[in-house]
């Protein structure tokens, strides 16, 4: 998985997530509430609780996004995007990790395996 590089104070880039099975299958997030925990590296303390939004499109493995139906309804091809809230990123330069929760309608919780990774630079 990529280091996503990001800027102290910035409030992009937008982070977008495809969310899979095991089997490489969308996760259907319609419906649901996605949402990013953001904390430095090497620590336990979240920093920012960051809700997303169900996006259109199914990304498959050759990387091809695919909107056409069913994935031209938001979530139904397992995509996501968050939005770094105002202030998000006045934190101390460094890395930080990020995990996916994805709370379903009927109230259950699924949490993405595998963590995001930044690295935060200072700005000028």
């Amino acid at each position: 998985m990529d280091t996503i590089k990001l800027v102290q104070g910035d409030t992009r880039p937008q982070i977008v997530v495809d969310l899979k099975d095991q089997d490489g299958n969308p996760i259907p997030i319609n419906g649901s509430t996605p949402k990013l925990y953001f904390r430095k590296a090497g620590t336990t303390t979240v920093l920012q609780t960051i809700t997303g939004t169900p996006i259109v499109g199914f990304r498959d493995d050759g990387g091809t996004l695919i909107t056409a139906a069913p994935y031209n309804v938001p979530g139904v091809g397992g995509r996501a995007s968050f939005n770094w809230p105002v202030g998000a990123l006045n934190v101390e330069a460094g890395n930080y990790e990020g995990e996916v929760e994805i709370t379903f309608s009927d109230l259950t919780i699924q949490t993405v395996y595998d963590k995001l990774k930044f690295k935060l630079r200072a700005d000028f």
